[in-house]
């Protein structure tokens, strides 16, 4: 029986409840197709900051990277900021692992209920390819005369011709295997550097790929255009600030956070990939077991495809339970689904579907 090897760090607050259910389902699937998981847990996060003055150990890098995936659970913490907790764990792990696809797909499911009038199953579904390394949250800058009348702060964007490059051929290759049709959300108006530079990347790019209609819209406008018409999006790709913004937009529109998945991609496969959902360690809910487990368990998905050998079909047992669940009116719903479940009743359910 093949054997993969997951690096879990559930995190803090609800991440470690929904990666705990998260992992029930992905075991009986794995079982299903004639695989397993075999896990081994770190407990890094805010609580070990809060211990030791770090998130995760200086070797953490050198402890994963043999890892075949790394699945996260969520990062943050009420009593530490969040750059702290956001610089000390799932950036360098971005960063360092080159993971330079932040991939983010939305889906308005049969059974759940858009903010939007007038949409049903299937009218929005579109795919963020977010850069993931370098853009607005490359860590290029600093602050000076602190305390002082004249402090001053500079945050540097980084734009690298190479890192531009393969987001947007990445994201063109998936325009090309769904609708055909690609949008790039830039701020080129107002940044005449860097986002001139992506554009004039995006229209060279094109160039290799004729047959995929092109769009570029400026981030004010994409995401006016994410609430009034979503139905026009398909693929999307932006720098990594844009890309963070519109996909909280395209979760909230397609029912919840708590649905959507995300997988932290290395293509050429140098090093694992990391896999998390989209939400937050939610503080103010923690303990009380209604957290929706749909993301990270959709998350586990994402990861199996991943995976690659053969293990498309356990990817799509999942999607297909998650499809299932959520268009049957008697099946358990956590709150944020406007149910009363609990997060076990949720998994319990899926795992019955499986």
């Amino acid at each position: 029986m093949e054997t993969y090897d997951i690096a879990v760090i559930p995190g803090d607050g609800i991440g470690t409840e929904v990666t705990s259910a998260a992992m029930e389902v992905l075991d009986t699937v794995a079982e299903n197709h004639d695989f397993q998981l075999e896990r081994s847990t770190y407990d890094w996060g805010t609580e070990r900051y809060l211990d030791e003055g770090a998130m995760m150990p200086d070797d953490g890098l050198d402890r994963i990277e043999s890892a075949d995936s790394i699945f996260l659970g969520a990062v943050g913490h009420p009593e530490v900021p969040d750059h702290v907790t956001l610089n000390g764990l799932l950036l360098p792990i971005r960063k360092g692992f080159d993971q330079y696809i932040c991939k983010r797909p939305n889906k308005l499911f049969e059974g759940i209920e858009s903010p939007l009038r007038g949409y049903g199953a299937g009218d929005i579904d579109l795919v963020v390819y977010r850069e993931n390394t370098e853009g607005e949250y490359a860590n290029v800058g600093g602050r000076e005369h602190r305390g002082f009348s004249n402090e001053v702060a500079v945050q540097s964007g980084l734009f690298t011709r190479k890192g531009t490059e393969r987001i947007v051929r990445s994201a063109f290759e998936a325009a090309t295997e769904r609708e055909g049709h690609l949008t790039s959300i830039t701020k080129s108006n107002a940044q005449a550097h860097s986002m001139v530079f992506w554009d004039d990347i995006v229209k060279e790019v094109s160039e290799d790929f004729p047959e995929v209609e092109v769009s570029s819209l400026l981030v004010d406008r994409a995401s006016m255009d994410l609430v009034r018409r979503p139905e026009e999006f398909d693929v999307v790709v932006a720098s990594n600030l844009f890309g963070d913004i519109s996909t909280d937009i395209a979760a909230i529109i397609t029912g919840s956070l708590g649905l959507a998945p995300s997988g932290n991609i290395n293509e050429e496969n140098d090093y694992p990939d990391m896999f998390e959902p989209v939400h937050g360690s939610a503080p103010d809910i923690v303990g009380q077991g209604i957290a929706n487990p749909l993301a990270s368990v959709l998350t586990g998905a994402m990861m199996f495809e991943y995976l690659g050998d053969g293990k498309e079909a356990a990817a799509d047992d999942i999607w297909n339970a998650v499809e299932a669940q959520l268009a049957d009116e008697s099946a358990p719903r956590t709150p944020d689904l406007g149910g009363d479940a609990k997060t076990v009743d949720v998994v319990s359910d899926l795992s019955d579907r499986l």
